[in-house]
């Protein structure tokens, strides 16, 4: 069996309103849905965590920011969710991941089929590593 690539979804999770994150959450959510359909494993925090911090109140925003860093440090590559730049967690982690040399996709119109993404990787290894 090969590699099932596993993708970060990074988006806004906050909102001014219950009501607001849980749309952020719902969007997340499906764009995760979305990165299945072609054959991506994705990591979504919004539901990994939802609601965490109504359950954990005494837990700090700095907990939560650099936990999801650590989850995405984990990853193959980001999809940013629409709405990411309004969002302190997502702006850290698209540029975490641009630091880090991930592959970032701004858009679920430019996230490629998980198969390409490995092709694409496959290729890269071959160019830096000839035999």
């Amino acid at each position: 069996m090969s590699k099932i690539p596993v993708i970060y979804i990074a988006g806004p999770y906050r909102g001014a309103t219950s009501s607001k994150v849980n749309e952020n959450i719902f969007e997340a959510r499906r764009a995760g849905i979305r990165a299945i359909a072609v054959g991506w494993s994705p990591i979504i925090p919004h539901c990994n965590t939802a609601r965490f911090e109504v359950a954990m109140p005494k837990v700090s925003d700095e907990f939560w920011l650099e936990a999801t860093l650590e989850l995405m440090r984990r990853c193959d590559a980001v999809l940013m969710v629409e709405g990411w730049q309004s969002s302190i967690g997502a702006t850290n982690e698209h540029d975490e991941a641009k630091r880090l040399g991930m592959p970032v996709f701004g858009s679920l119109a430019e996230m490629p089929c998980a198969a390409d993404f490995l092709e694409s990787l496959n290729h890269y290894d071959k160019l830096m590593h000839p035999e």
